[in-house]
């Protein structure tokens, strides 16, 4: 799987990127990360990404000339082979939410991801007509129901997400949290109690039973 990432701060990237999990990932080249500069695609010398917006308003608008640039330079090589599978995603606050279900699917359906990390007041909508030009279709996808200043800490979540699922990755397919228990259920480990300010924490006597069926039902009741 190959994430490309189109954005004015391609190095916010490194040090989350280059840990733990995803460094591995990584070095096993399970997956590969492209951060794009999309200021290496202005034409000006100051090289300009946004401008105002028509019809007024506060903030500035990233243009889309710089964009349809870069999604140029990574897109042109597959136009030829439509068999490839590319995801476009375009990080809005009023896209659709993503969710663990589409870290699934993606990992599964596609091989490339172009993620689009907007910034200011939003890009020039004009984007997504050209895309489909490209005959790409474009998602619009949001974290959460809040608004960030920008699309990269979406674009970590999705590289995080969906790269879990891809096999190999977590080093056995039952290390997904999903498989093993279920989102939101309770985990504990040793000491199964512990002392803290003169109060006891139990570890519940269910888990320490060693009885599979039981701990199963007990599970099930946090499962959604």
């Amino acid at each position: 799987m190959q994430f490309d990432i189109i954005t004015i701060f391609p190095k916010i990237f490194d040090s989350y990127l280059n840990e733990s999990i995803i460094k591995r990932a990584l070095k096993n080249k399970k997956i590969k990360i492209n951060a794009i500069n999309l200021r290496d695609f202005t034409t000006d010398k100051h090289k300009t990404v946004d401008g105002k917006p028509y019809g007024g308003g506060a903030g500035m608008v990233f243009k889309a000339e710089p964009i349809v640039r870069a999604l140029d330079s990574i897109l042109k090589s597959k136009i030829k082979n439509q068999k490839s599978k590319v995801k476009i995603i375009l990080f809005s606050a009023s896209g659709k939410q993503f969710n663990s279900k589409m870290a699934s699917d993606f990992a599964k359906k596609y091989d490339r991801i172009v993620m689009i990390a907007g910034r200011y007041e939003g890009v020039d909508a004009r984007i997504k007509k050209v895309i489909s030009n490209f005959e790409f279709r474009i998602s619009e996808l949001s974290a959460g129901p809040y608004v960030l200043t920008g699309g990269e800490l979406p674009a970590m979540v999705v590289i995080d997400a969906v790269s879990r699922h891809i096999p190999g990755v977590l080093g056995k397919e039952e290390s997904l949290e999903e498989k093993r228990y279920g989102i939101g259920v309770p985990t504990y480990t040793r000491p199964d109690v512990f002392i803290y300010r003169g109060k006891k924490y139990a570890v519940p006597e269910v888990l320490l039973s060693g009885n599979h069926k039981k701990i199963e039902e007990w599970r099930k009741r946090y499962q959604g």
